[in-house]
């Protein structure tokens, strides 16, 4: 316990100690917030050292690996998982992807006045993560291809009862699809100059629409679904976290945290997580001073020995930095699982890899929640006016087309508190997620604490670039 207590020491005060130059940078005169942002670094890194300790003390046996179910009430898993609802749930999604489409296109060109951008980068990829969260796979319910797809499978059974099966999905594919899907997302929101433009996101929204249909003609619906469709397995990983699981038919209950460990890791995983945690990472990075002010040689450069325009060379910049940052991401998360591997020779660095990448899915988690909660609370009211002029053009369909946004209802001091709160949480479930699996994995107890060492490092340095990169955000 000795050990356990120095070497967790050594890794926080390492690490705390080299955020707080960065904290420094115009930061610590804030009058907003009542501590020092070093102070909330040191906070958090310590409650990461104490809740490691404790599972080293009182987790001394897995428990997540082979999870129990309950089956909710038999009435209400009918109901929930019948055909009609089912159906009604693709019905909307469907209907949801044709407003997008349709007022993207016929709308306004106000990003702030179109339904199509808000629900896009609000909505569906901001919204849908605390619902997986809290109620399970429910995109899985709504998911407007997923529901052509099996239409579009029915009938065609009808019309030609005899045709060709799917081809099987290439097991060296796995979940590269869905991480390469995830960066195109992410190039959209973050690097695209044009990228929240009505008409670009409507264009963008039938583009993937058109190859992930064309995949789903390909491997069939469930199997696209479950790998390669980039927003079913991004949201699909966040329900795991949920209570709610759906087994043959019927909807129960199980452990909290118990779906993330039975997760079918495949051929690019660690990409796939990589990216999640990367290209939020590197949202908060270029919005952040330190960045803004180290692009402007490279921008001059670019415009002036390889003749780019200035927004030509912007997007080489922001496509670069977010492809780094993924791989930055990436590549921290081997280096701590290289370093578990010196506790036991007999696994690889690749097989350990693929053993605990299921860890990182708190921890983007944890960045996504932290890094948008303010946009998600206050934009997303905007949905008040927008579902009566979802085109902008003065109609008032409900009678809230003159709702507007309050942007007072929470101060600056309490997001903080949520923002680290966040952070904290998911990484401190990410350590309770790794020290499970590490008692599967190595051979006694001993030998899970002692590989976990290097995972706290990996840890506690998400954590601090997770803080670091809220307050560069704040202040950029």
């Amino acid at each position: 316990m000795r050990r356990v207590l120095f070497t967790g020491a050594a890794t926080a005060t390492a690490f705390a100690l080299t955020a707080a130059p960065a904290s420094a940078h115009g930061l610590v005169g804030r009058t907003d917030l009542p501590i020092p942002d070093w102070l909330f670094t040191w906070g958090a890194t310590a409650v990461l050292v104490v809740s490691f300790v404790a599972l080293a003390a009182l987790w001394p046996s897995p428990k997540l690996q082979n999870h129990g179910w309950g089956p909710l009430p038999a009435g209400l898993s009918r109901v929930l998982t019948s055909r009609a609802v089912d159906v009604l749930c693709g019905a909307t999604g469907v209907a949801l992807l044709v407003l997008v489409v349709y007022a993207g296109y016929a709308g306004t060109n106000s990003i702030t006045a179109n339904f199509a951008p808000t629900f896009v980068y609000v909505g569906f990829w901001l919204g849908l993560v605390p619902a997986s969260l809290l109620l399970g796979d429910v995109f899985r319910a709504f998911n407007p291809w997923r529901a052509i797809g099996r239409a579009s499978g029915w009938l065609f059974s009808r019309i030609s009862p005899s045709g060709p099966e799917p081809l099987v999905y290439p097991k060296r594919l796995g979940y590269w699809p869905a991480a390469v899907g995830l960066l195109a997302f992410g190039w959209l929101e973050l690097v695209s100059t044009s990228g929240d433009q009505p008409r670009t996101v409507a264009t963008a929204t039938l583009v993937y629409s058109a190859v992930t249909l064309v995949a789903m003609t390909l491997y069939g619906v469930e199997q696209w679904t479950s790998r390669g469709e980039a927003f079913s397995v991004y949201f699909g990983l966040f329900a795991r976290l949920s209570v709610f699981e759906r087994r043959d038919g019927r909807l129960g209950l199980r452990p909290p945290l118990a779906g993330l460990p039975s997760w079918p890791v495949e051929s690019g995983a660690v990409a796939l997580l990589a990216a999640m945690v990367g290209i939020v990472s590197f949202d908060g990075l270029s919005a952040g001073k330190p960045f803004n002010d180290s692009v402007g040689p490279i921008n001059t450069w670019l415009r002036d020995s390889l003749g780019l325009g200035a927004p030509d060379a912007l997007t080489v910049i922001f496509a670069v930095g977010m492809v780094a940052a993924t791989v930055v991401a990436g590549a921290f998360y081997v280096l701590g699982v290289a370093g578990a591997r010196s506790v036991d020779r007999g696994h690889s660095t690749r097989e350990l890899a693929r053993s605990f990448v299921h860890t990182l899915v708190p921890i983007a988690l944890a960045y996504v929640g932290a890094h948008y909660v303010s946009l998600l609370l206050l934009q997303g009211q905007a949905f008040g006016y927008l579902a009566s002029d979802p085109l902008g053009n003065g109609s008032n369909i409900f009678g809230t087309a003159d709702w507007t946004i309050d942007y007072a209802f929470i101060g600056a001091e309490a997001f903080w508190y949520v923002q680290v709160g966040l952070v904290v949480v998911g990484h401190v479930i990410a350590l309770v997620l790794a020290h499970d699996r590490a008692l599967v994995v190595f051979d006694g107890a001993k030998a899970a604490v002692r590989s976990q060492y290097w995972l706290l490092g990996v840890m506690v340095g998400y954590t601090t670039l997770a803080l670091w990169l809220l307050a560069q955000a704040r202040e950029g």
